[in-house]
């Protein structure tokens, strides 16, 4: 055989998937499988994302997604580390390896994404900035707040965007600037702001969890940003930053699939479905393999904590206190922006 069909032969086999060979694993990867543990950066407590309760136990959207990926690796859910860190410390816990993977709210922009040594794994909640103001002061619009004082948060994309979309539309906004989101909201609810600004689904946790009666503040329902929310992970190690990545489209493929975490072992056993018995490790094909783990890694992730569509109900969905709609964050096929990469 001539060796330009050879290498002809070799680049075809590699566009159909039939070169795959096993990963080699990273750094990052290997120190999170000989500590026996995931360390996942969270947020101090922001109710449906990332909160403690009395014993400890911390749950939310991106605490699952922690979970899931612990479960992927290390094969229990349960085996993670949160280390609770504020807007300030997030980036430097990060980059000093103090954590393994950060599950905080955090917006995805060019800026961090270009020059924090970090790789953004994906979108997990699509968002927006927004105002909350008592309703007793009758406010209509955002563009009605002309000189009014506004807590929020230092060292987020929050106060970038409240400077922007006040010179942007001559507003003359106050910012009353806090390094802590508590200190930011109990300022507000104190009356020493007139408005409090955050994402929206951060304003929807912070009045249910925190006002004493929430009917009296209103959600403006202008969004003044865009704020698309993801994990991320510290660059230089490409087959952790892999894993990362395809355990969130795992959890949006299951949906898509209809694979929850009450049918998974059913499906497991008897499914004939190819996209199906991939996912699961159910047939010959191992997915694991390229990716430095066993062919079942993406089973546990949705064993531990569902899918995306059962995560985003039980946290931050409208039968929760905080009573989000799916919205953006509804998958593709049903209006949404969710759509994961094909696991195959």
């Amino acid at each position: 055989m001539s060796r330009k069909l050879s290498l002809t032969l070799a680049a075809v086999a590699a566009t159909l998937g039939l070169a795959a060979t096993p990963a080699l694993a990273g750094k990052d990867l290997d120190a999170i499988k000989a500590r026996g543990a995931l360390v996942c950066g969270v947020n101090t407590g922001l109710a449906g994302f990332s909160a403690a309760d009395s014993q400890g136990k911390w749950t939310g959207l991106d605490v699952d997604y922690c979970r899931a990926l612990a479960a992927a690796i290390l094969g229990d859910g349960n085996k993670v580390r949160y280390s609770p860190l504020t807007a300030q410390q997030r980036f430097t816990a990060l980059q000093s390896g103090e954590i393994d993977v950060l599950s905080r709210n955090t917006t995805w922009t060019l800026t961090r994404d270009a020059s924090l040594g970090m790789h953004f794994v994906g979108v997990t909640f699509y968002d927006g900035q927004g105002f909350m103001v008592p309703k007793k002061l009758n406010v209509k619009g955002a563009k009605a707040i002309k000189g009014a004082t506004v807590c929020v948060q230092s060292g987020t994309t929050t106060e970038l965007n409240l400077t922007d979309f006040s010179r942007a539309n001559n507003l003359n906004l106050k910012p009353v600037v806090f390094e802590k989101q508590e200190a930011a909201t109990g300022a507000y609810f104190s009356g020493r702001c007139q408005l409090f600004t955050t994402d929206a689904s951060g304003l929807a946790s912070v009045r249910s969890k925190e006002a004493q009666k929430p009917d009296d503040h209103v959600i403006l329902p202008e969004l003044i940003s865009k704020e698309p929310l993801g994990p991320s992970v510290r660059r230089g190690d490409d087959e952790y930053f892999a894993v990362a990545k395809w355990v969130l489209n795992a959890l949006l493929e299951a949906e898509e699939h209809g694979i929850t975490q009450a049918n998974v072992d059913e499906l497991k056993k008897d499914s004939k479905t190819p996209g199906v018995m991939r996912l699961l490790g159910a047939g010959t094909e191992d997915t694991g393999k390229v990716l430095g783990l066993d062919k079942e890694w993406a089973y546990r992730a949705i064993k531990t904590v569902g899918n995306y569509g059962e995560i985003f109900e039980r946290h931050v969905g409208p039968k929760t206190p905080i009573g989000l709609p799916r919205g953006a964050n509804n998958l593709w096929n049903k209006g949404g922006l969710m759509y994961a990469p094909p696991v195959r």
